[in-house]
């Protein structure tokens, strides 16, 4: 019987390094009660605004709903009132990674490269026989560690034609940057061993600037109506192109479809 749990941990700006942490203590806590480990895929988007989710409720989230982000904070937690303990990009991974203050783990701000020789969770989950995997954006500049296979991003990367990095190595895929990494995600899921929990880090560049939506997307909104100057710093271009950048995100098959597998299984 799958048993699957799904956690929405998507908070203001950025994802909450905080609930991301306690969200893998309750699952690991579950583990020790139980025969089978559960598996765990961690989604990141990057500068996705909690305005742009319906399952908060605001007017800008009506031009556009995301039922598939919903249905998961609908089925799991959501999480309205959480710390988040560094929301700048790169500071903000490294707390996730370590569970630490970012005076603690030495990134404090976008400049310089996270030290990998600390301890992080992902580490930890290999120490308890997880196979790990990040794919997609990085943003640390040091080659991943504690990840048993990479494919990362340098930089922000770009959107078409992404490069994706594994030990030193690029590879350039073809098409949207939001469709490679959630094509290379699944490939990795389907090639994976399976006598074995997992931990797959999936991390989106999206809805990140530029606003660069897939080609399929471009004019999908030209007749939506969106308020001018929402609050008084969103202009009517600006969230056109950050919606069309989100359907990227919201219509991708890693967040829409359950993936059918055995154990336990964590969003």
């Amino acid at each position: 019987m799958v048993r699957t749990m799904w956690f929405n941990m998507i908070i203001h700006k950025r994802i909450s390094s905080a609930a991301v942490i306690m969200a893998c203590m309750l699952s690991l806590g579950g583990a020790s009660a139980q025969a089978e480990s559960p598996n765990i895929i961690f989604i990141f988007s990057d500068d996705h605004t909690w305005q742009t989710i319906s399952a908060y409720g605001h007017p800008l989230s009506k031009v556009m709903p995301t039922p598939n982000i919903d249905r998961i904070g609908a089925e799991g937690i959501r999480f309205d009132r959480c710390l988040v303990t560094n929301s700048i990009c790169k500071p903000s991974r490294a707390v996730v990674l370590t569970g630490k203050y970012s005076h603690l783990n030495g990134q404090l701000t976008n400049g310089g490269t996270f030290n990998g020789d600390q301890m992080t969770f992902p580490k930890l989950l290999q120490k308890a026989d997880y196979q790990t995997a990040i794919i997609g954006k990085w943003h640390l500049r040091s080659t991943p560690t504690g990840f048993d296979h990479h494919e990362v991003m340098k930089g922000q990367g770009r959107y078409y034609d992404p490069i994706l990095y594994t030990d030193g190595k690029p590879t350039t895929y073809e098409g949207h940057n939001t469709d490679v990494v959630m094509d290379r995600s699944l490939n990795w899921l389907k090639s994976r061993n399976g006598d074995q929990p997992f931990m797959l880090m999936c991390q989106f560049k999206a809805t990140h600037g530029p606003f660069q939506p897939a080609l399929r997307h471009l004019g999908e909104l030209d007749d939506v109506s969106i308020m001018e100057n929402l609050e008084g710093r969103i202009t009517h271009m600006a969230c056109r192109l950050t919606m069309a950048s989100l359907l990227n995100v919201t219509n991708s098959s890693i967040i829409n479809t359950r993936m059918s597998m055995s154990g336990n299984f964590m969003i």
